[in-house]
């Protein structure tokens, strides 16, 4: 291991959470307001960004993010990690290294990190309630460069926006892709979770 430090995104990271998303989502489309829409669609919408997908499929109806996080949030209260997430977080812990989260989702990702048993993990979770700009903006990343001073910091995230967020902040970053997805210039990808141990 290169890094010291470790500064993670959660939801399509270490959340395996797009799948349930993407059904929350189909779900209230269809059932509460009566929009058919491609369930591929949809998830593919989700990879981008959830304002993205409203903004496609959900722009005009009343109430809808409302409905759809209340039905997100009940499907997340069993998060499903990705293979090895416990085993690289355990391993960067045991190490003397530091885990990190920056989230664009409320302080319910505590919740979701303490569900899925990996709360102890991370030095400290930064949640939309920080007041930070969302990613891509460097701002939350700046602010953990700034507390903790890390020697070797690392962004790892699924989506375009992680990656220029560590770029913005001037570190390294590692592309997550555990699907073949279109190349994002980061400094390096993976596609298994197992593999940062060895960067």
């Amino acid at each position: 291991m290169s890094y010291t430090d470790y500064i993670w995104d959660l939801g399509g990271t270490l959340l395996d959470n797009y799948q349930t998303s993407a059904t929350a989502f189909h779900e209230v489309l269809l059932e509460d307001f009566g929009v058919n829409v491609a369930y591929d669609a949809v998830y593919d919408a989700l990879r981008i960004s959830t304002d993205f997908a409203v903004s496609q499929f959900a722009a005009s109806l009343p109430d809808f993010i409302a409905i759809y996080k209340k039905r997100e949030a009940q499907t997340l209260t069993t998060p499903v990690l990705f293979p090895d997430a416990v085993r690289v977080l355990a391993t960067i812990v045991e190490s003397g290294h530091r885990n990190f989260m920056i989230s664009h989702r409320n302080d319910q990702v505590l919740e979701i990190l303490a569900a899925a048993g990996i709360s102890s993990y991370f030095t400290e979770v930064v949640t939309s309630s920080n007041g930070f700009a969302r990613k891509p903006s460097p701002d939350s990343i700046n602010y953990l460069l700034d507390t903790y001073n890390p020697a070797q910091p690392v962004m790892i995230g699924d989506r375009d926006i992680d990656i220029l967020a560590g770029q913005n902040a001037h570190i390294d970053t590692i592309y997550f892709a555990p699907e073949d997805q279109e190349k994002i210039k980061a400094t390096h990808h993976v596609t298994k979770l197992i593999d940062i141990l060895d960067l």
